[in-house]
């Protein structure tokens, strides 16, 4: 037996307490502030200039270029995968400098200008020289570990040099 009574009677009380189509009315929407001004008396600074992208090495050893961005290239002549004469003692000083600087992993790009239809062979090139500069550079103190070399081949400057890019300094907390 089901007794029905009951559940009308509490049915009926629920619609009696929440009659229909009787919602809760909505809190009136703030008025919007209209947008102030800019204030044109005041001129902002100029922003400081950029600096260079990485760490730039002071007074390197003979036969290293200083790069713009930091870093330091060598030069080879075309073909050529050995260290030109007399640079295995500047390569080992630029070593040790950037050992006893801040650390991080070092970036040796080595790029070769020929030949033009051998992708391989300028590859190849381009290996021997990277580990050529990262055999001095280790021969100085560096970690060879904190190395990486990018032998690039072939690239659209076609230049005949390797660039050895110290890591960046931490930015400053």
């Amino acid at each position: 037996m089901t007794r029905p009574a009951p559940i009308l009677w509490l049915l009926a009380g629920l619609a009696l307490a929440f009659p229909a189509g009787a919602e809760e009315p909505l809190p009136p929407s703030p008025a919007e502030a209209p947008p102030q001004p800019a204030d044109l008396s005041v001129v902002p600074s100029p922003a400081p200039a950029a600096g260079p992208a990485g760490p730039t090495l002071q007074g390197l050893p003979a036969g290293l270029e200083a790069l713009p961005a930091g870093g330091a290239r060598l030069r080879f002549q075309p073909g050529v995968e050995v260290l030109p004469q007399g640079l295995d003692s500047g390569l080992a000083e630029l070593g040790r400098r950037i050992a006893a600087g801040p650390p991080g992993r070092i970036a040796v790009t080595a790029q070769a200008s020929g030949p033009a239809s051998d992708v391989s062979a300028a590859r190849r090139v381009s290996l021997a020289r990277a580990l050529a500069v990262k055999q001095a550079l280790a021969a100085g103190g560096l970690p060879p570990t904190r190395i990486d070399i990018r032998p690039m081949g072939r690239t659209a400057e076609a230049l005949d040099a390797v660039d050895v890019q110290p890591p960046e300094p931490k930015a400053a907390r």
